[in-house]
């Protein structure tokens, strides 16, 4: 559950920034009492769609939400009257909520779980959410496109001998001489789109992280050297990625 929060602050903050800049109230979310209370909202979103998949009753779900939201909220009064700043606010909510939500979880510990006949989309959509974490985590990067840094290229083949390392899964015949190729294959193209600078180097680097997804789509099918929920999220996010740089050079007449 506290990843899941995490994971609601994580992906929908971005998208808090994107209304707020296309609302113009940027300003009014960054107030500390509105952030406390969009923070304790982003949390109880991730809270509830992993309660409910793990079938919670709403009861439950609804006893957790007060417990993000009630710490908060009293913690308004004494900020409004002067006696907290903005930092003491956010500070005291999350360590009062932590209690809180043990009270609930402590609550409900007989809890049985009920029984729920999950439509055939929703379990798609939990099967793929790979997908939806690297589309939630790029939203905001096409309010905004640009073009990353050469050497950010060489995160691409290092996780994946990382990982594979970590797993021991590089010892299957070919395994590893094929990690060292493409480690050597974008350790070229980094150099050349250093060498190279201005917008060559921008179209090097969008090539380079579309090429990767491919690289990704492989290894999904292939299922070896790291996992397949990893490759796909790996996929996605590079696509996105690649494909926000080239918007970003043709915007900008590249």
């Amino acid at each position: 559950m506290a990843i899941a929060m995490v994971a609601g602050m994580v992906l929908l903050g971005p998208l808090w920034d994107m209304a707020g800049t296309a609302l113009g109230i940027g300003g009014s979310l960054g107030r500390p009492e509105v952030a406390a209370l969009v923070m304790a909202t982003n949390m109880t979103a991730g809270m509830t769609v992993w309660m409910r998949y793990r079938a919670h009753h709403w009861r439950g779900v609804g006893e957790m939400a007060a417990a993000m939201y009630v710490p908060f909220l009293l913690l308004l009064v004494p900020f409004r009257a002067g006696l907290l700043d903005g930092d003491a606010l956010l500070i005291g909510g999350h360590l009062l909520m932590v209690p809180a939500m043990v009270l609930v979880a402590v609550r409900h510990r007989h809890e049985t779980p009920t029984a729920i006949d999950r439509h055939p989309a929703v379990v798609a959509l939990a099967r793929r959410w790979p997908t939806g974490l690297a589309l939630l985590m790029t939203a905001d990067i096409w309010l905004d496109p640009g073009v990353l840094s050469p050497w950010t290229m060489l995160v691409l083949p290092g996780a994946y001998l990382l990982i594979g390392l970590a797993r021991r899964t590089l010892r299957g015949p070919g395994v590893l001489a094929t990690q060292l190729l493409g480690l050597a294959g974008w350790v070229a193209l980094v150099l050349v789109a250093v060498a190279a600078g201005g917008r060559t180097a921008g179209w090097l680097v969008a090539f380079g992280w579309l090429a990767h997804a491919g690289w990704d789509l492989f290894h999904h099918r292939a299922g070896r050297v790291v996992p397949r929920a990893f490759a796909e999220w790996c996929g996605v996010l590079d696509a996105a990625l690649g494909a926000s740089m080239v918007v970003a050079l043709l915007s900008t007449g590249g």
